[in-house]
């Protein structure tokens, strides 16, 4: 765990009696994130926040300031439904469901990986459009999967799951998938070998776009507060 600061931030000035809502995820991006938000100033220990306990919703060290824990696909849609005022998620979910009403200022650096499209090994082509105009495709990210067949002229007909997609080839329930991939150890394991690259992914820090104009001194300060801590941690 990194050193707190020798000097907090001060808490956040905010004329309204509600504190800011910071949305986080669940799982490998708050283990990762944990160091940042150390650095910010908001919690003692990033990493093991709700660690023993049901609540999903938490107190940080600024008392204008609280933090909900939700699922990584989640994040976004808290955001930019005023559940949440800040957020973080991949940008995965932010090419996936394109919410108008985001803002994402940071680039945080860290969660990277890819999205992906995979096939069984052995299988034919390495191009997975050349063969046909038609391809069934399993996955979690069916907005960005028919935008990418799309530009290639091939009809994707989704088959939407939101996890295990690594068993649909093997069980005929489709061709080919597009998955999020980091070390590429779970494809190898069931048979299946990366082929194209769609896009690579890191985490974002994102904002309400209407949050941004009602609270923008405290939500401008808790973007600040990100900025620094990202700073400091890469020194």
């Amino acid at each position: 765990m990194n050193a707190a600061p020798d000097t907090l931030p001060q808490p956040i000035s905010e004329t309204s009696d509600a504190p800011l809502i910071l949305a986080l995820p669940k799982g490998r991006i708050l283990k990762a994130l944990g160091p940042v938000l150390e650095r910010t100033g908001l919690f003692d220990d990033g990493s093991a926040i709700g660690e023993g306990t049901r609540s999903l919703r938490f107190p940080t060290l600024d008392p204008n300031v609280d933090v909900v824990r939700v699922r990584s696909f989640d994040v976004a849609t808290f955001v930019a439904h005023g559940g949440a005022q800040i957020g973080v998620c991949g940008a995965d979910v932010l090419m996936e469901f394109d919410y108008p009403d985001i803002y994402a200022p940071l680039d945080l650096g860290i969660g990277g990986c890819r999205i992906s499209i995979a096939r069984p090994v052995g299988s034919g082509q390495h191009d997975t459009t050349a063969a046909s105009s038609h391809l069934r495709v399993a996955t979690k990210y069916p907005t960005i999967t028919r935008r990418h067949f799309a530009a290639k002229g091939v009809n994707a007909e989704i088959v939407h799951l939101h996890g295990a997609m690594e068993l649909a080839p093997t069980l005929d329930m489709a061709s080919i998938i597009v998955d999020l991939v980091d070390t590429g150890s779970t494809l190898k394991a069931n048979g299946l070998r990366e082929t194209d690259v769609i896009a690579h992914v890191t985490s974002r820090l994102i904002v309400n776009r209407v949050a941004l104009k009602t609270r923008p001194d405290a939500i401008r300060a808790l973007i600040e507060r990100f900025r620094n801590a990202l700073q400091e941690n890469a020194a």
